[in-house]
């Protein structure tokens, strides 16, 4: 059973409820709304040690982690051709390679 200090978790404010809220990426159904910044990482920690045990009882798949998930570093993306022809236009232009121009696009934002 994988260890659920090792989840990804977050706590912010929902205006909408005037609690804060705390969700664990891993497990994007679910979420726990508490009064308290505490109060909201301490319930969804439990809502998730619930819900694992209860999928584990189920025979159902628990997700990975992503902290501890494995990451190769390739990635295939499908995009038009339009944009393919302009990146390896500026990697042609740049003398570099079509990888690095995505790059140094992804890192710029």
């Amino acid at each position: 059973m994988p260890n659920i200090d090792h989840y990804t978790y977050r706590v912010s404010w929902s205006e909408e409820d005037g609690e804060f809220v705390g969700t664990c990426i891993e497990f994007p159904s679910l979420s726990w709304l508490n009064k308290s910044q505490e109060g909201a990482l301490k319930g969804i920690r439990k809502l998730v040690a619930d819900c694992i045990k209860d999928m584990k009882r189920a025979s159902d798949a628990i997700p990975e982690p992503l902290s501890t998930k494995k990451f190769t570093g390739e990635l295939r993306v499908r995009l038009p051709p339009e944009l393919h022809r302009s990146l390896a236009l500026k990697a042609a232009e740049n003398q570099t390679s079509l990888n690095k121009v995505i790059i140094e696009k992804l890192r710029a934002g």
